[in-house]
């Protein structure tokens, strides 16, 4: 089993020392999905959400989130991104499945360490921020299935997600 990096040999908390490392291309991609009544999700595809262009809002903050990563998660480098993409999934409630907004996110870099916690951070605020602009009308909307679908790039090499 692998040891965890972020600690140095007495224990202590410190940033991982990348100096060494070749700078490569590296990508992440990470996907999770905010469930909500079908009502909320037609406020949101019919452009009638009295807060604007939900989807539109929620790719812009997960652009800034992803940027601010650094700020925001205390033992993380600071990065210079190549790319941030976010999609949006529509998905309408049937027998099987909620209604809910699916969303996707890449992050690239060229440089020395892996862009994994960006591409989580923009996930997570811009499902944060759909939450945000939609409360009013459905408190009961739910984050789910947030996850690193796959990485590549750097000394580790790939990895994609089982399933």
């Amino acid at each position: 089993m692998s040891t965890l990096t972020h600690f140095d040999a007495q224990g202590q908390a410190h940033m991982v020392d990348v100096a060494s490392k070749a700078a490569t291309h590296r990508v992440a991609v990470a996907a999770g999905r905010i469930e909500m009544r079908p009502d909320t999700l037609a406020l949101i595809t019919g452009g009638s959400a009295k807060k604007g262009d939900v989807l539109g809002i929620a790719r812009v903050a997960g652009i800034m989130a992803a940027k601010k990563t650094s700020e925001l998660i205390p033992l993380c480098h600071p990065l210079a991104l190549t790319r941030v993409a976010i999609e949006f999934e529509v998905i309408q409630a049937d027998s099987t499945r909620a209604s809910a907004v699916f969303c996707t996110v890449t992050a690239e870099t060229v440089g020395p360490t892996g862009v994994e916690m960006e591409a989580l951070t923009a996930l997570q605020v811009a499902l944060l921020t759909i939450y945000d602009m939609c409360k009013a009308v459905d408190r009961g909307m739910v984050i789910t299935g947030c996850q690193l679908l796959e990485k590549h790039g750097g000394k580790s090499g790939s990895f994609v997600a089982a399933g």
